[in-house]
């Protein structure tokens, strides 16, 4: 999931400097590029899915690009956040992969 939004990401970024940059568009995929490389690394996941979810949301309220493409992305973004970076990443690697284990209440 972190690569599919991050080589979305990408594409987008890509797209948009060969159409032109307008100043808004242009600062927006600036910023794409570092996170997603941060999220291609599994590096700092949950602070690079928010930031996904920030910049897919300026996309929206500024009008830029595709809408739904942008709603898709903002949702990866927070979902990102939330679930972590996963086994292969590098937070895993540096703090270690947690796991919940859901104990049975005796009666």
């Amino acid at each position: 999931m972190r690569v599919v939004a991050a080589a979305v990401l990408i594409a987008q970024a890509a797209s948009g400097w060969r159409d032109g940059l307008l100043s808004e568009a242009g600062a927006l995929h600036a910023l794409a590029i570092p996170t997603s490389i941060l999220l291609i690394a599994g590096l700092w996941t949950p602070i690079a899915g928010v930031a996904v979810a920030a910049l897919e949301l300026a996309k929206v309220l500024a009008r830029l690009g595709d809408l739904w493409t942008s709603v898709l992305l903002a949702t990866l973004g927070a979902a990102l956040a939330l679930l972590g970076p996963g086994v292969w990443s590098v937070d895993a690697r540096l703090f270690g992969w947690k796991r919940i284990n859901i104990q049975h209440r005796k009666s």
